[in-house]
């Protein structure tokens, strides 16, 4: 597709780089949302300077050894990265919030059987501790595209809050979004934002793709994010692509892999 230099077409998302920082954090509040996501406020002096400028940001958290309790943070030096005897064991998670004059980040943790991150997060109290590293980089999508489409399941609800949220004030511009659950107490954790209306679809992957399929192209003028379980990903971006999307507007990410 040929990009178009009207003045009226909003510039391309922009990449940007951050310094790579361990921090350690403390649990400072912790509430159960929607029934099934665990929101956790962290606070701690080592946040002075985080940032975190794309709505889908990833951040790693370091969990304390299962055996131990031990906490082990990593160090930066000129060589690279020391973890030590032991490398701790860490999952990806977006940040919701970050109150940089309170030092305090907010990050919703959603609740699944057998998770590691799941399990610590239910039982996580005041002055628990925590490790954790990034964003190495964001990708900064602008919010003033006329015309926006979201597409994600549990894993990808707090990058989607984020971005409504941020999306708000932009009246003017045409939002859908269509999330894949498999448990419809999710639905929920977006009640409180009236300004968008979702699309709640159950987990099927025939039945989100032939969604997909048949949801209209955008103007140009438009970005598009589709995360969730990897191979339903690159399928639905295949087909996008296909139908001639504009790859520079459409964000495409693995949150998970079926096993």
């Amino acid at each position: 597709m040929q990009h178009s230099t009207s003045p009226d077409i909003t510039p391309l998302p922009t990449r940007v780089r951050n310094a790579l920082v361990f921090r350690q954090i403390t649990v400072k509040q912790a509430d159960t949302v929607a029934g099934c996501f665990r929101r956790i406020v962290f606070h701690g002096e080592q946040l002075n300077g985080f940032s975190s400028a794309g709505f889908d940001d990833h951040i790693k958290i370091f969990f304390p050894d299962r055996e131990t309790g031990e906490l082990h943070l990593p160090q930066v030096t000129p060589e690279g990265i020391v973890w030590g005897d032991k490398r701790p064991a860490a999952r990806d998670y977006t940040p919701l919030h970050f109150d940089a004059a309170a030092n305090e980040l907010t990050v919703d943790f959603f609740i699944h059987a057998q998770g590691l991150a799941s399990d610590w997060a239910v039982g996580a109290k005041p002055g628990d501790a925590l490790a954790m590293g990034g964003p190495r980089g964001s990708l900064v999508v602008p919010e003033t595209y006329a015309h926006q489409i979201y597409l994600c399941d549990e894993s990808g609800l707090p990058a989607l809050r984020r971005r409504l949220l941020a999306l708000a004030p932009h009246q003017h511009i045409q939002v859908t979004a269509i999330v894949s659950v498999h448990r419809p107490e999710v639905k929920a954790y977006l009640a409180d934002l009236g300004h968008v209306q979702c699309e709640w679809l159950p987990a099927d992957a025939a039945q989100l793709s032939a969604r997909m399929a048949a949801l209209p192209l955008p103007p140009e003028d438009s970005f598009m994010w589709i995360t969730g379980e990897g191979s339903l990903v690159k399928t639905i971006s295949d087909q996008l692509l296909e139908r001639g999307a504009d790859a520079d507007r459409l964000r495409a990410v693995a949150y998970w892999h079926q096993k």
